[in-house]
């Protein structure tokens, strides 16, 4: 199991590096694919992690499939043939942010467990390539929104802690939102 390194690493203070898209198919990529679901999957808290956050200094992100269980407000478990996959960003880039800023409360998974409040845009644009090397767009508002600044900004060596506000430590047994660890 791949550990998820924490804030003291210097890899996550790099600008990560882009990836060859012709390298996406290649067995060391998709390991790297493989070991950052598998590290995502593994906390319970999580909705999304960057490469960086596993040691590894490529612009990759994967947003977990229970985001859009989140977003479309399934509470009760769901059985496997209805889980979401996962979504691979490659070399992504904000194409838009919207004017309108919101508050929102973030946590990470490299920076346990402090909790503060980010402004951040409250819809955005971007444009990635998957895991197959296909060039795809997507948009987002609220916490898909959030999840994409958050991801860019650790493939640019910024975590949350560095502009949120009202930064405090809350432990796990008092804190179990789904929504607040990207």
């Amino acid at each position: 199991m791949v550990k998820i390194v924490q804030k003291s690493d210097p890899v996550l203070r790099e600008t990560a590096k882009d990836v060859v898209i012709s390298d996406i198919q290649t067995p060391k990529i998709q390991k790297i694919l493989k070991d950052m679901k598998e590290a995502l999957a593994s906390q319970e808290d999580g909705v999304a992690i960057a490469a960086p956050q596993i040691g590894e200094s490529l612009r990759i992100f994967v947003i977990s499939g229970n985001v859009f269980e989140i977003i479309k407000g399934k509470s009760e478990k769901i059985n496997e043939s209805e889980k979401f996959p996962d979504i691979v960003f490659i070399n992504p880039k904000i194409t838009k942010l919207s004017k309108e800023k919101k508050n929102m409360e973030e946590g990470c998974l490299s920076v346990r467990y402090l909790y503060g409040k980010v402004e951040r845009s409250a819809k955005a644009s971007i444009e990635a390539y998957d895991e197959k090397g296909k060039f795809f767009k997507k948009g987002g508002s609220g916490l898909m929104a959030q999840i994409f600044q958050h991801e860019v900004e650790h493939l640019d060596g910024v975590l949350f802690i560095d502009k949120a506000k009202e930064i405090e430590e809350i432990p796990p047994e008092t804190k179990n939102d789904p929504a607040k660890k990207i």
